[in-house]
Parts: C-alpha cells; structure tokens; sequence
C-alpha cells in the first residue's frame, strides 16, 4: 500500500517545433506504455497534447516515492525513448516534482 505522504508528483511541460511534433506524440505513447508495464512503483503516467497548439505537450506522472521516481530515471526505457530520442526534438523542457496533498 503506497503512503500518501511518499508520493512524488511530476509535471513534465515540453515544446517542440511543428515538424516534429507528430513523432514526440507517438514517442510518449511509446513511453507512456513502457512505464505502465515495466515500473511498479509508478501510480500514473498521463500524456496530454495541447489541442490548439500541438507543439506543446505535458506529462502528468505520480510515483510511489522517491525511490520510484529514480528507478523511472534510470530504466532502459526512459533512456531510450525519452533521454535519447524525445529530448533532442524539444525546444523547451520543464520538469516540476511536487509532493501529493495528503
């Protein structure tokens, strides 16, 4: 059972240009299915994409605790799709943690 007060919160806010736009949404569908598959201590992983401006997307993420959240950061998965594929199509990243209100 996961103790309200541990859980990490992450809001991801990305920008892309229009060009590439399409191939970042596949991308975080990619990851969004590894991460529900592979990664027990995560609680959600929802992606959005802005409806009047698809170059803007964000990821909601919950995770069990901190040691989740690491355990994310370091999967293969995270690795590939996001670090080595996603990241180099942005043109802005922001990345909140915030802590779930008990």
């Amino acid at each position: 059972m996961t103790n309200q007060a541990d859980v990490v919160c992450v809001a991801a806010e990305w920008r892309t240009q229009p060009e590439h736009s399409e191939t970042v949404r596949q991308l975080m569908q990619q990851a969004a299915a590894a991460v529900r598959a592979n990664e027990p201590g995560n609680l959600q992983y929802v992606g959005h994409q802005d409806p009047k401006d698809p170059t803007h997307f964000l990821f909601y993420e919950q995770y069990a605790n901190q040691a989740a959240l690491e355990a994310h950061v370091a999967s293969a998965h995270y690795k590939e799709l996001v670090a080595t594929q996603i990241v180099p199509l942005l043109t802005e990243r922001k990345v909140t943690l915030y802590k779930l209100l008990a």
